[in-house]
């Protein structure tokens, strides 16, 4: 990392210390409260694929894309802490996905809600959820098609802490 970044950059980075080296946020003397965070992405198809895999109402023959992304979402959310080297583990509280066709795009979009009462965020629990839905979806479809595109993953919401976002 380059010196000037450090210099410039460093306070306002959580994972940086005041040497400018990585480090774990301490969240010790921080008070738990509600944290909700709302994270969305979509999942593009050529628009024959996205007919075809309507027409048979998301069912493959390695079964429904939907309620596997769906239980893979869960999954992910749950081990985030595991995937991002410096996210804290949290007893999450909820993590709610759901999956909306859309025609227009010959896509499925696909959110998460994932909501705990701690010391900390839970929008990395939340992107991750997304993307993992997401590649879940891209698994079991991709005997269909590579012209898939995953797209647009972002936090939408977040509540709680010391401050909210909203996605404008």
């Amino acid at each position: 990392m380059s010196n000037s970044f450090q210099t410039n950059h460093q306070s306002a980075l959580s994972h940086l210390d005041s040497d400018g080296d990585i480090t774990m946020v301490d969240v010790s003397g921080k008070t738990a409260t509600t944290r909700e965070a709302n994270a969305m992405g979509q999942v593009r198809f050529p628009s024959e694929i996205y007919a075809q895999i309507k027409a048979a109402d998301g069912m493959t023959k390695k079964g429904s894309i939907t309620q596997t992304a769906h239980i893979a979402g869960i999954m992910a959310a749950k081990r985030t802490h595991d995937l991002i080297p410096l996210c804290h583990p949290l007893p999450l509280d909820k993590i709610g996905l759901t999956f909306i066709y859309d025609d227009t795009l010959s896509s499925i979009t696909v959110s998460a809600v994932v909501k705990v009462t701690h010391k900390t965020g839970v929008e990395m629990e939340a992107l991750t959820a997304v993307s993992v839905a997401c590649l879940t979806i891209y698994d079991m479809t991709k005997a269909l098609s590579h012209d898939i595109v995953i797209d647009d993953i972002h936090l939408i919401k977040k509540t709680g802490g010391k401050s909210d976002y909203s996605h404008a």
